[in-house]
């Protein structure tokens, strides 16, 4: 699936990215939302701007329906 691939590449490549998470709606497999956490907004821009991502939204330019971008600022954040 090309959402494992872009998230792997951009975890090993990109120092600016912090965390990168695909998930379904419950019941409709269709319906994802990615959580995204960056170091900074200029290294969100940048990550924009590679080649890996650019290839991901080329291949499912045909299976967004809409993009909503919410901005947030971190409150309580853990990882395993």
């Amino acid at each position: 699936m090309i959402h494992r691939e872009e998230i792997e590449t951009s975890i090993r490549i990109e120092p600016g990215v912090l965390t990168l998470y695909a998930v379904s709606v419950k019941g409709e497999p269709n319906q994802i939302s990615l959580f995204e956490t960056h170091a900074s907004p200029a290294a969100y821009q940048a990550h924009l701007q590679l080649e890996h991502f650019k290839k991901y939204g080329s291949a499912t330019a045909t299976m967004v329906k809409s993009v909503r971008l919410i901005e947030a600022e971190p409150l309580v954040l853990g990882a395993k």
